[in-house]
């Protein structure tokens, strides 16, 4: 059974922009999992990562940043609990410098982990928090336009991955 093209950026933009599990996405607009998946596939062969755009979304979102934000504060107060009980503990001075070199190997690949993020999802963002800025400011100002620029940017969407992704 053939589908619309806008059944399959229905379905891409449930996955990306509602997060939702493929399998999911597929079910809410009446496609099978096989259909959505070999979608999805054949976009990433185009240049349209699904996955990517949805990672993304979810930075523009602040969702990914703001773990980030609670991964590292976390990290650095064991990183500091931990540095307190090697320094206060009964250690003798090879294993103290052992304890405090693999502290600060996992502490330069936190850092790295955490501000080494894929340049392209970050591009991918902006121009994602750019899209929603314009979707706000159609709202605010050109309300009876919106239900146009839905149509449209659904569509784009995969344009901009294509670009940014």
């Amino acid at each position: 059974m053939a589908h619309a093209p806008q059944t399959r950026n229905a379905v891409r933009g449930s996955y990306v922009y509602e997060h939702l599990p493929l399998e999911q996405a597929a079910e809410k607009h009446g496609v099978s999992y096989n259909t959505a998946r070999t979608w999805k596939k054949r976009a990433n062969l185009k240049g349209d990562n699904w996955d990517k755009a949805r990672a993304a979304k979810r930075m523009a979102d602040g969702g990914l940043g703001d773990i980030t934000a609670q991964l590292l504060e976390n990290f650095a107060l064991l990183f500091t609990a931990t540095v307190d009980d090697i320094t206060k503990g009964e250690y003798d001075g090879i294993k103290k410098a052992e304890a405090l070199s693999r502290l600060s190997d996992a502490y330069t690949k936190t850092m790295k982990a955490a501000g080494g993020g894929d340049a392209r999802i970050a591009k991918l963002s902006v121009a994602l928090e750019v899209l929603e800025l314009l979707a706000n400011f159609i709202r605010e100002n050109y309300p009876g336009d919106l239900e146009r620029f839905a149509l449209i940017l659904e569509p784009f969407g995969a344009k901009v991955s294509e670009a940014f992704g």
